[in-house]
């Protein structure tokens, strides 16, 4: 989940929970309790709940700021607010997603020193031997989002790879880069009936 509007942090999480698995939250401190087009954005409270419940929460830079045009001291100001703000909630954030998808070949140094891991927003598989420091995901997102992840989710199996799903909003009438918490209940259990394993980013790379 990136950035995280509140409603992930709530029927995003709880969706996951229902089948016994976690998630990986990339959260955006300076964004905490605010409004914006996918609804109010989750606070400390929430994130901390997060935390004790199990999930992983990892960075997204503290206000969302793009990688590539950001100057790099300045950008490293920026992670290093965030990721003291998730520490103070008792979270490690070692790993990490571009804001935007934006990347270049100077933020993945700069970032790949800070991060076990930097996800971008293209789609594709990770198979052994992949970049750690711009691995795929695929949105659960718009009105095909439920139909193009199930795609993926079967080219994973197929190819006994791991693929990275992410959204944002978690809700009945969700933005344009959300989705229900019934399509991602029905994700999370197609997933499970075909043979996958749900694991945090954290966790799939310790392995």
């Amino acid at each position: 989940f990136d950035d995280i509007p509140a409603t992930a942090a709530h029927a995003g999480a709880q969706a996951l929970e229902k089948h016994g698995v976690r998630g990986t939250f990339y959260v955006c401190a300076g964004l905490f309790g605010q409004e914006g087009h996918m609804g109010r954005f989750a606070d400390a409270a929430d994130i901390g709940a997060l935390v004790r419940r199990g999930h992983e929460v990892a960075g997204h830079t503290l206000n969302h700021v793009d990688c590539h045009r950001t100057p790099p001291a300045d950008l490293d100001a920026d992670l290093d607010a965030n990721d003291a703000a998730l520490r103070g909630l008792g979270a490690a954030p070692l790993h990490f997603a571009y804001p935007y998808g934006e990347v270049s070949p100077r933020a993945k140094k700069q970032l790949g020193a800070r991060y076990a891991s930097l996800r971008g927003v293209h789609k594709g598989l990770v198979h052994d031997g992949g970049d750690r420091n711009q691995l795929p995901g695929v949105g659960i997102e718009g009105a095909d989002g439920e139909a193009t992840a199930r795609a993926w989710i079967d080219r994973a199996v197929a190819e006994q790879a791991w693929l990275i799903l992410y959204t944002h909003d978690v809700r009945e009438t969700p933005s344009a880069w959300g989705c229900t918490p019934d399509a991602l209940e029905r994700l999370v259990a197609y997933a499970r009936d075909a043979g996958c394993d749900i694991r945090t980013v954290g966790e799939v790379l310790a392995a």
